[in-house]
């Protein structure tokens, strides 16, 4: 794990501290070995912390490839094809990216082929020098604790006092976790870590989702964003800008755009909501929603597009147990 007093006292240079960072996150995350190949994929959003995986990789490795390609339009679309053959002839793929390549079929045919993968989109120089300094021990019993609750559970009620109140069957999914270990093939996981989350059965999902921490691809909400759930997909989208840049993007992607894909349990404690989807869905007692695109997670839809919406203070109820009361986990870690 990071040592805090070392990067931030004895690094003063920033782009040395970046490195560093990298350097921890490649050896106690991959436990990577000098002669695997190891692969960083960018589209030029964050040139700084591609840069810093690219150095330390150089440092601990004899193969490094970086790829750079434009920019999707959303996160969850695929990148080019050769981009994709890239990663699935790599062992070590990180992901600095803008638009997420986490819920794309790239990602998961790389990673049944054997690659470990770290997706990081969106992610800035302050995210990596705050929220990958946890605990990660204490984040793993958080995280596992989490996602067994999910994996058990058959019914789920989401409530906020923001107006969330959302019914999910969760019979026969598995939970599903984000714990930033990433030293076994086929493994993949978001950095910064800190997520327990599932695939809702589709169909199942009826209610009122309102949003009011950050949404993927808008930012930090300064006005929520209401949206009414039928048969497990979104059936309409109230509130403001926002509102109106989320309804023309499902619309624009289609029917599929519109599935509750992820229920998904923030377990960070570093974690801080700033606007990036990346570390808001991470903090600690929050939860998100997915849209669209559930295939990485076990679900059943292909969508080409997977968005998430934070939900501050939320209280989760699982086949009757509180597991969450305002924002605050009710486990025993």
């Amino acid at each position: 794990m990071i040592n805090n007093t070392m990067l931030d006292n004895k690094i003063v240079d920033p782009e040395k501290k970046l490195v560093a960072i990298a350097g921890w996150v490649l050896e106690q995350c991959f436990r990577v070995k000098p002669e695997e190949t190891v692969l960083v994929v960018t589209d030029g959003g964050v040139p700084r912390v591609a840069n810093a995986f690219w150095e330390a990789a150089r440092e601990r490795v004899q193969e490094v490839l970086l790829l750079r390609f434009e920019p999707r339009p959303e996160h969850g679309c695929e990148p080019p094809a050769g981009v994709a053959a890239a990663m699935k002839a790599s062992d070590v793929v990180l992901l600095p990216t803008v638009k997420s390549l986490t819920h794309t079929r790239a990602r998961r045919e790389a990673c049944a082929a054997g690659a470990r993968i770290a997706s990081m989109p969106m992610i800035t120089e302050e995210i990596m020098q705050r929220a990958l300094d946890v605990d990660y021990e204490k984040l793993k019993r958080i995280t596992y604790i989490c996602a067994d609750l999910l994996g058990k559970g058959q019914a789920l009620r989401l409530t906020a006092r923001n107006g969330t109140d959302l019914t999910l069957d969760l019979g026969g999914r598995q939970g599903v976790v984000d714990t930033g270990d990433l030293w076994q093939k086929g493994s993949c996981s978001n950095l910064p870590a800190g997520e327990a989350c599932i695939a809702p059965v589709e169909g199942s999902a009826r209610g009122i989702v309102v949003l009011d921490g950050s949404l993927a691809g808008w930012g930090k909400l300064e006005e929520p964003v209401r949206l009414r759930v039928e048969e497990g997909r979104v059936t309409g989208v109230e509130g403001g800008k926002a509102a109106d840049w989320l309804r023309e993007t499902l619309e624009k992607y289609g029917a599929l755009s519109g599935n509750i894909a992820e229920l998904g349990i923030g377990t960070n404690e570093k974690a801080v909501v700033t606007g990036n989807i990346l570390e808001d869905e991470k903090v600690l007692g929050t939860v998100h929603i997915g849209l669209g695109d559930n295939k990485a997670l076990g679900g059943k839809v292909e969508a080409g597009i997977h968005l998430d919406g934070v939900i501050l203070n939320p209280s989760v109820e699982i086949d009757g147990r509180l597991v969450i009361v305002e924002g605050q986990l009710m486990i025993t870690i």
